[in-house]
């Protein structure tokens, strides 16, 4: 065997023969570690010598004929954890769930401990902590279970050992970049020992049918750290997202073999752990300012759950020699291009102004039905008028001004009927296809517009009620 030594950056993964101060694919600095790696010798391939006999068994077998166990998901306890799996841990799959330093996600997995404590068998593998340690969080958290197990190691050949004795139904490991391979000499939490540790433990999963949540970290990008692959060879990826000096927080699938991808949970931050927040809507909308200018709300459509917030705009005259922009929440390109679309067609000066854009309570909104309430209240802002406190706006906005029809639409209208809020601007398009007269009994105003010019109406009645 020949040894080969080869550069490896921790952050994207990328191989060089030499080593490099900056990486050359992802321009990160000092990230290149040195990895040895053992190389084959080629023996030459002799015609009419078989390398190994030929199979004469067939090893496929029909679809139709694979029999599915009779519980293939395990309930977590957790409904907010189960609805963005899908309805439940599948049994055999590995999730690898990520996120900031001290968003909760070892927390959220030691209460999917206690939940199941009672039905099944568990290992929490932990490579940062200690039992005793592990210990005073469970004590925090009201857990107190025979059946939850906890082991303090990182070699993996170790903890594969312990899975094959306890034969648990689902394993934590906390986290995937503590692990390491006696057998690589790739140092612990490098891209080799990342990938290395995440495949013996996808093949645990797969053949013992036993359920693995893998803990992953991010780096300063926000991405998950290790090889890019880690994110394919596993079945499902979650994102703990939110600001830790607030106590929401949203679990995010951005995939997921078992279940949609457009899911959410919702959580909040409590002394005794994650509690589930079953009704985001009014939690977004309890704070909320009724008089002040530059606040409106909308409805967002997450998987199959439509959420009421409010997106805030603040509009001032600059003292920069280039405007500010900021958003928080809301796309930043998004934003400019909204304001180029208001100052086109509707004359109205952002060019001399900064622009600062924030959805209250930590959502992030990615989709385009969130335009002309990011509109109406830059509007509102700019002019110092307040929205009606009954009123919310769902719509897209193209570069010529034209209000684009939504999915989902009375989804979102009995949302924001729900809560109070009887006055919906919305595209004319999908105004055509409404029941009107059911929202006329119930007493709700449904405001079509056609384009950004006709959502002054709003602003205009507001006036003539002040006078």
């Amino acid at each position: 065997m020949k040894i080969k030594s080869e550069y490896i950056c921790r952050e994207c993964g990328h191989k060089t023969s030499k080593w490099y101060g900056k990486c050359p694919n992802c321009g990160e600095w000092n990230t290149m570690e040195e990895s040895e790696i053992e190389l084959e010798e080629k023996k030459p391939i002799r015609s009419g010598v078989k390398t190994a006999p030929k199979r004469t068994e067939q090893k496929s077998y029909p679809i139709n004929k694979i029999d599915l166990p009779e519980q293939i998901r395990t309930k977590s306890g957790i409904g907010e954890f189960d609805r963005v799996l899908g309805g439940g841990i599948v049994n055999g799959s590995v999730v690898l769930i990520s996120g900031e330093p001290g968003i909760g996600k070892s927390t959220l997995l030691l209460q999917v401990c206690g939940c199941l404590g009672d039905s099944g068998r568990l290992l929490y593998v932990s490579g940062e902590e200690s039992p005793s340690q592990l210990k005073l969080r469970a004590e925090r958290l009201g857990i107190n279970s025979d059946k939850v197990l906890v082991y303090s190691e990182c070699n993996l050949t170790d903890v594969l050992s312990e899975i094959d004795i306890v034969n648990p139904d689902i394993v934590i490991i906390d986290s995937i970049q503590t692990m390491y391979d006696a057998n690589s000499s790739s140092v612990q939490g490098s891209v080799t020992q990342v990938k290395i540790c995440a495949n013996e433990l996808i093949r645990i999963a797969k053949t013992t049918n036993t359920a693995i949540l893998i803990v992953g970290h991010v780096n300063k990008d926000g991405a998950i750290a290790g090889p890019k692959v880690l994110e394919h060879m596993v079945d499902t990826v979650l994102y703990f997202e939110g600001d830790k000096q607030h106590t929401y927080r949203l679990l995010r699938a951005v995939k997921n073999r078992f279940g949609s991808t457009n899911e959410i949970g919702v959580f909040d931050m409590e002394e005794c752990g994650l509690c589930e927040v079953e009704n985001p809507s009014e939690y977004l909308l309890s704070q909320r300012e009724t008089d002040a200018s530059g606040s409106c709300a909308l409805c967002v459509v997450e998987g199959s759950r439509p959420i009421l917030c409010e997106i805030q705009a603040l509009v001032t005259p600059t003292v920069y020699p280039a405007p500010r922009r900021t958003s928080n929440g809301f796309d930043y390109n998004r934003m400019n291009l909204i304001c180029a679309v208001l100052e086109k067609r509707l004359g109205l000066g952002f060019s001399t102004k900064d622009v600062y854009i924030n959805v209250a309570g930590g959502l992030r909104l990615d989709e385009p039905s969130s335009d002309l309430a990011t509109a109406i209240s830059l509007i509102s802002s700019l002019k110092d008028i307040p929205v009606p406190s009954d009123f919310a706006a769902i719509g897209e906005l193209g570069l010529a001004g034209e209000c684009r029809g939504v999915s989902g639409i009375e989804q979102r209208i009995k949302e924001c009927t729900r809560l109070g809020l009887n006055r919906i601007m919305i595209p004319y398009s999908n105004y055509v296809k409404l029941n009107k007269s059911e929202y006329t009994r119930k007493g709700v105003e449904i405001i079509p517009i056609r384009n950004i010019f006709e959502s002054l109406k709003i602003f205009t009645k507001k006036e003539k009620n002040n006078d």
